[in-house]
């Protein structure tokens, strides 16, 4: 008996999409690993720490393909097996059929081997092994091999997550994603939706004039009832190419949340729209964290003042600590150049914070008060700007069309507080 796998036959190369895709998350599955090393447990362990395995019950075991056939005489199978093997190639094909004698058709297996051997690798694959994988290896290698076997079996592309979140209460960071979400549909001409997850305070509805009677509550009180059509029926157009989920704003109810609430919503949207914009409110709870941890792409958006740099800081090493194998989040800094109002410079922010710098935004109170009050974009109020470049900018880097390098040279941290000294 050999593992049943589905044929995959080879698909010829697509031309590359105009924006960067999303991450797709591996799906609930359960994966079991036998590991004949500490070290190798340690390095399955740790797949788990990256976002695309958030939904993923894994745990890990001694006794490597031994050990497995053991414990499945008598258990059932998980969807996924990893088992370590040290035999020599010879031996270990006739060690994965008494394995394969005590498992379901439907189980997979990825073996960890320490030999690298084509040959081998062709009669494990030929034989339904799902991957062979030769130690040493990394996590990220381990979870793009579960990725392809559970995520990408002719799956299309699925729309990038970009989370906007302030460092500070006022900062600006429903503004800043509000219009860099219109730059992107304006630029690239590509459809974006704008999530307000500022339930009670929300300001997207106000930003663009809108006042739908339903909204992303809705999506939210539905539960496990909601899908793609009752999502199209609740969005609303803003303008060409921008759609919005926006926030009731009220304060008749609380609005507490489970840390997986949001998820489902995020996932069905992914499946219809090229890019969402996640307008993250300024509160650290379980859902924000679990957020921060599952989108594509981070942004802080902080004012240049110490304040903010203590929050940004936090915030990053935060976002860094739960997305250990992804890019660290990525900072612009709003109302810059207030008068009278000493300022951090931005480059020596940047590197305080071990974050990169995408965009400056100027302080321009008479643009953008006569914006909010007549509920416009930048663009649509002072179409010539520059500050409209920047937000083009902004929106090219969070999409993956340009990588920014606005942070400059490492600026010296001479001026600030000592303890931040020891932390940047």
């Amino acid at each position: 008996m050999s593992f049943l796998t589905p044929d995959q036959p080879s698909k010829p190369e697509e031309p590359a999409a105009e924006i960067a895709s999303g991450a797709r998350l591996v799906p609930r599955i359960t994966i079991q690993a036998f590991c004949e090393h500490s070290q190798t447990a340690q390095l399955v362990e740790s797949a788990v720490y990256d976002r695309r395995m958030s939904k993923v019950a894994l745990t890990t075991h001694n006794g490597g393909i031994d050990g497995a056939v053991e414990t499945y005489k008598s258990n059932p199978t998980p969807n996924l097996i990893i088992v370590e093997t040290t035999l020599p190639p010879e031996a270990i094909p006739g060690a994965l059929e008494r394995l394969a004698e005590v498992c379901d058709a439907s189980t997979r297996v990825i073996v960890l081997g320490h030999v690298n051997d084509v040959l081998l690798y062709r009669d494990l694959i030929r034989s339904g092994i799902s991957e062979y994988i030769v130690l040493p290896a990394t996590a990220q290698l381990i979870v793009t091999a579960i990725t392809e076997l559970f995520a990408g079996e002719g799956a299309a592309p699925i729309g990038r997550t970009i989370g906007f979140v302030s460092a500070k209460g006022g900062a600006g960071g429903s503004t800043l994603a509000h219009n860099v979400a219109w730059a992107i549909a304006t630029s690239l001409r590509q459809d974006c939706l704008i999530l307000d997850m500022d339930l009670a305070f929300g300001t997207v509805g106000l930003n663009f004039n809108q006042d739908p009677p339903h909204g992303l509550a809705d999506a939210l009180l539905a539960n496990q009832k909601v899908d793609q059509t009752m999502l199209d029926r609740l969005m609303s157009k803003a303008a060409n190419h921008v759609n919005l989920l926006t926030a009731p704003a009220t304060l008749d109810r609380t609005w507490d949340f489970e840390e997986r609430e949001f998820e489902q919503i995020i996932e069905i949207c992914q499946r219809s729209v090229p890019v969402i914009i996640l307008d993250i409110p300024h509160v650290w709870n379980a859902w924000v964290r679990h957020t921060l941890a599952t989108i594509d792409e981070v942004v802080i958006v902080a004012e240049p003042d110490l304040a903010n740099l203590r929050n940004a800081k936090n915030l990053s090493d935060a976002v860094k600590a739960l997305r250990p194998t992804e890019k660290a989040a990525s900072l612009v800094i709003n109302k810059q150049g207030m008068p009278k109002r000493p300022e951090i410079a931005s480059g020596e922010f940047a590197s305080s914070i071990e974050a990169q710098l995408i965009g400056q935004i100027g302080f321009d109170p008479q643009l953008f008060g006569t914006a909010a009050n007549n509920g416009q974009m930048i663009a649509e109020v002072a179409a010539n700007h520059k500050i409209n470049d920047a937000y083009r900018s902004i929106g090219m880097s969070v999409t993956g069309r340009q990588e920014m390098h606005g942070a400059g040279k490492p600026a010296s941290l001479l001026k600030l507080p000592s303890f931040l000294k020891k932390r940047a």
